[in-house]
């Protein structure tokens, strides 16, 4: 884990000293792929090993090896996406040199303090380090110094900033479970977890609240989701992968965390009912929004909402819900970052985010244009693909138990598809402009969001000896 994290510090301070671009960017790459090896290196020694602890300040268990890898996976494509997209804008002269090095050591100093927090031993270290990727991402998200986009950035740091400090102040609430703490002692997830039995029901419950809505607001939930569509519009496109695919998962990892040790304390039913509560508003609130969307960058930020929901309301049935939920971690991180890709190059291309500018999408770049709307059959949960598979036995998971809420949440997963293909046809099909360049800008804007694709379709009929050993120990575990 040090390996991973000293690569990406080289390579933040490579981006902010050398004055060559194609070093900076090829250190990048470099970085990435490192990342992505040992990240591989790690879940499978957690998938033979069980949980990791190279030190006594980090701690992978199985659900944290799973995102590791998943971030790793994104961000080694975001870094090969990141070249082109940012040398189209520079020739545009939307952004200079300067901004391109900023960008690349915020990027990685973002990616440094996400997998901090997947893998800090200390529920401190963890909150500390998801606000440092609120602080870096805010200055990714005015990167264009646009009024629009620093008020975005604005919006997202204060109300992360915010979300996050209720989160701290539940988190302190569960260390009243030790009745005596050394000066010196190191509060560890398992130590808390140790002493939950020892934690105030009441207290248990109320500190709950406050992660919930701290870690929370850095999901999306409704309501406190109000940030995500003016960041993600806002955010260059490789930074919404990140953000929809990447950082997503942490959080929700810090929420499952400290559910189980609320569960220990005062029973599964709060926390359950809290989280179906958030999932079913997130789903409803996003699907009706999704219908009447304007922008396409906005429209992935509310199905990202939607899909958060889902996850939320999985978690909650048990059994077989978390099983399928955690499957569909895993297809809807991998999906959006595709998505985000692909609209990236669609903004290259028409320069402009508007959903009433992009016509007829399909003559004009054919590639992405399949690639967008494969995704969006992948996201929306048509077959053959996973997240079909998935939402199912989440729906299905939860009819046993509460089944009026699965038919709710079926039904507005059935309107957020309808939105999400109105807009659909209104963007690749009909007359193209006539003034518009015909053509894909470069296959390394192909690349990514193709391969992506691939993983998601092998991972929707196969599932590695490795990956579904971790899932099956998470699923015991969350």
């Amino acid at each position: 884990m040090l390996f991973i994290i000293t690569t990406l510090i080289i390579t933040a301070l490579i981006s902010a000293l050398i004055k060559r671009r194609g070093v900076i960017e090829f250190f990048s790459v470099i970085a990435a792929l490192i990342v992505l090896f040992e990240a591989g290196a790690i879940a499978l020694k957690v998938s033979v090993s069980g949980d990791y602890s190279p030190f006594i300040y980090f701690y992978i268990d199985s659900l944290g090896a799973i995102i590791l890898l998943v971030a790793s996976v994104i961000s080694l494509a975001a870094a090969v996406y990141s070249i082109q997209y940012l040398r189209q804008e520079t020739a545009k002269n939307i952004i200079g040199f300067a901004r391109v090095r900023q960008y690349y050591v915020l990027l990685n100093i973002f990616s440094i303090a996400m997998f901090l927090a997947i893998t800090a031993n200390n529920p401190i270290f963890a909150w500390i380090s998801i606000e440092a990727t609120t602080l870096s991402t805010a200055f990714l998200i005015s990167f264009y110094n646009k009024p629009s986009a620093i008020e975005a950035a604005w919006k997202y740091l204060i109300i992360n900033a915010v979300g996050l400090l209720l989160g701290f102040f539940g988190t302190l609430l569960y260390f009243t479970s030790f009745t005596l703490l050394s000066e010196n002692e190191f509060v560890s997830w398992q130590s808390l977890a140790a002493n939950a039995v020892h934690l105030d029901p009441l207290i248990a419950k109320v500190a709950f609240i406050f992660a919930l809505i701290g870690y929370g607001t850095k999901i999306g939930f409704v309501p406190m989701h109000t940030w995500k569509p003016d960041a993600y519009s806002k955010a260059p496109n490789p930074i919404g992968a990140l953000l929809s695919g990447a950082l997503l998962p942490v959080a929700f990892i810090m929420i499952l965390k400290f559910r189980g040790i609320t569960d220990i304390a005062a029973g599964p039913e709060f926390s359950r009912h809290l989280l179906i509560g958030f999932g079913l508003l997130s789903v409803a609130v996003a699907a009706l929004i999704m219908f009447n969307a304007k922008n396409y960058k906005r429209l992935l930020a509310y199905s990202s909402i939607e899909n958060a929901g889902v996850m939320a309301l999985g978690f909650s049935f048990g059994g077989l819900g978390v099983f399928a939920t955690i499957l569909h971690l895993i297809y809807n991180s991998l999906v959006k970052a595709m998505l985000f890709f692909s609209s990236g190059n669609l903004l290259l291309r028409y320069s402009s985010a508007k959903i009433k500018n992009i016509k007829g999408a399909i003559d004009v770049v054919p590639i992405t244009s399949t690639l967008f709307i494969a995704g969006f059959l992948i996201l929306t949960g048509f077959p053959p693909f996973g997240i079909f598979l998935t939402k199912m036995q989440i729906l299905s998971a939860g009819m046993q138990a509460y089944p009026a809420v699965s038919v709710a949440a079926l039904s507005f997963m059935t309107l957020a598809f309808a939105g999400f293909f109105k807009h659909i046809t209104s963007m690749f099909f009909g007359e193209k402009p006539k003034d518009i360049e015909i053509g894909e800008s470069s296959i390394w804007l192909i690349l990514p969001p193709m391969m992506l694709l691939i993983i998601i379709s092998i991972l929707s009929f196969y599932i590695p000896s490795f990956l579904l050993t971790l899932i099956n120990n998470a699923v015991l575990r969350y």
